[in-house]
């Protein structure tokens, strides 16, 4: 099923409608309003909006200090900024201090496309799943975002969630699906492999698996929408019905998605698991597909990967 409504759109759209009838709920920006879409929030909404311009640092501690006083503070920008420029104020202000503000990166992986590595954010889920009390989400569409959003307004901990630029496919069809932070959702069932997926390289993961369908390759799909906490048991079932796991991720192969199964596969010594991301280099400049294809993170990539991890 097709969708035009970006998840950044989506998560910002369902934002207004709970502050709207919740006075505590405030959202902080850094010039970036247009790119967030957080224009009609802050034409409706003026009393519970900040804008700081560009200055992501103030932005994170303006955040905390409103959510340590029981506001409910969603900072938002792009993502590249807010977990490199601002690291330290995330953090000391929200993570070592446990403020419960919800920092919400757009564009994030390679959405900048030919705007290159600077503005690529390809280290954040490496960094921020090693800072205490935070946690890290990334909705795989925008169904799953207006549903992580109803969650996140009085969820007791910081969260980041990272969300790209542009509309993608939709992973779930309907609203009939459970979502809960920190429990993966298992999409298609299989016994021959297990294709993990976090954020937009999930709908890639669902079409990978129809076309290995098609070579009698019986491939379970997982939704990782949650890097941390993280969802060891789904991993553990699929390791002991499947045996072999592929994991996609745009992010850096080091320390992401792929990393957290590694970890968990290494300590109990079982199956078998090929990671797919970004290797250890700055990545080609071009259109977010383009990125996807030439790192085989897209749905041919994984095929191919799935059948050679197979032998097939």
């Amino acid at each position: 099923m097709s969708n035009t409504i970006p998840c950044r759109k989506m998560f910002t759209d369902t934002l207004l409608e709970l502050a709207q009838q919740d006075p505590e709920i405030v959202a902080v920006t850094t010039d970036a309003r247009g790119s967030v879409t957080l224009d009609a929030f802050a034409q409706q909404l003026p009393g519970q909006f900040v804008e700081l311009g560009i200055a992501e640092q103030n932005a994170v501690g303006v955040a905390a200090g409103l959510a340590s006083v029981g506001k409910k503070t969603f900072v938002c920008g792009p993502a590249c900024f807010y977990v490199a420029r601002s690291l330290e104020q995330v953090k000391v202000d929200v993570a070592y201090s446990a403020n419960p503000v919800k920092i919400l990166g757009v564009s994030g992986g390679v959405s900048y496309g030919a705007l290159g590595f600077s503005h690529h954010s390809l280290h954040d889920i490496a960094v921020l799943r090693t800072f205490p009390t935070i946690q890290v989400v990334l909705p795989s569409d925008a169904r799953q975002t207006r549903r992580l959003v109803q969650q996140l307004v009085d969820y007791p901990h910081p969260v980041y969630v990272r969300v790209g630029r542009n509309a993608v496919p939709d992973v779930y069809g309907d609203d009939d699906f459970s979502f809960t932070i920190g429990k993966a959702n298992k999409l298609t069932d299989g016994n021959d492999i297990t294709l993990i997926g976090t954020g937009e390289t999930v709908w890639h993961c669902l079409q990978a698996a129809t076309r290995l369908k098609e070579q009698g390759v019986a491939a379970r799909v997982i939704d990782m929408h949650t890097l941390k906490p993280f969802d060891s048991e789904a991993v553990l079932e699929a390791l002991r019905e499947t045996g072999t796991i592929l994991t996609v991720e745009e992010h850096s192969v080091s320390g992401g998605l792929g990393s957290c199964v590694a970890e968990l596969m290494a300590q109990e010594g079982m199956g078998k698991l090929k990671i797919l991301g970004i290797p250890d280099e700055a990545p080609i400049h071009a259109k977010p597909l383009e990125i996807f294809h030439h790192y085989g993170i897209d749905a041919d990539g994984i095929y191919t990967s799935a059948l050679a991890l197979l032998g097939k």
